[in-house]
């Protein structure tokens, strides 16, 4: 039996120049934490992966970047079924949105019914967001570099971490789980 790829997706790291972290690099921590089919998307921190031998790859990934790097990177980590679960359930797939507008914010820890109630709605018009399970999905129509809803803002009012996507990244990584799966 195979064990199911899974991603891991790194907030902050090759942004603006900052956090430089080369894919090369990420990949061998990867190898070191005994996971196999290895395959990094951009350089913004997308790992494609099987997992190996230690149970918390992300705990593993995290030690080596702050110890070789001095860098302190949340690792998010998701199966390929729960990227399914993802991308069927992203609720502004409507048709009459356009996927440049779409993305999906992935969330450390789930937040709870009275966190999610304390989100202002009208934050940052005309955005809109929809918080399911550990996901944020987002629907930006000015884009993400004009919204109000940032990492820091649901950082703070959901108490977590999180790191986003674009739709497109989204999908792209889903296909290459679904590549790595065969």
């Amino acid at each position: 039996m195979s064990v199911e790829m899974q991603v891991a997706l790194l907030r902050g790291i090759n942004v603006g120049g900052n956090n430089l972290l080369p894919m090369k690099a990420l990949a061998q921590m990867f190898a070191a934490a005994g996971c196999t089919d290895i395959k990094t998307f951009i350089q913004s921190g997308n790992v494609v992966f099987r997992p190996g031998r230690k149970k918390d790859v992300a705990a593993a990934v995290r030690a080596t970047i702050a110890q070789e790097y001095g860098l302190k990177v949340p690792v998010i980590v998701r199966s390929a079924a729960e990227m399914v679960t993802v991308v069927a359930g992203n609720p502004f797939l409507n048709g009459e949105m356009d996927d440049a507008s779409l993305h999906v914010m992935f969330l450390e820890d789930e937040p709870s019914p009275a966190m999610i109630a304390g989100l202002d709605t009208s934050r940052s018009n005309p955005d809109e967001f929809a918080v399911r399970g550990r996901e944020v999905y987002l629907h930006l129509p000015n884009g993400a570099a004009k919204t109000k809803l940032t990492n820091a803002y649901f950082d703070s009012r959901l108490k977590t971490v999180a790191t986003q996507r674009n739709w497109r990244t989204v999908k792209m990584l889903m296909q290459m789980m679904e590549a790595g799966s065969g």
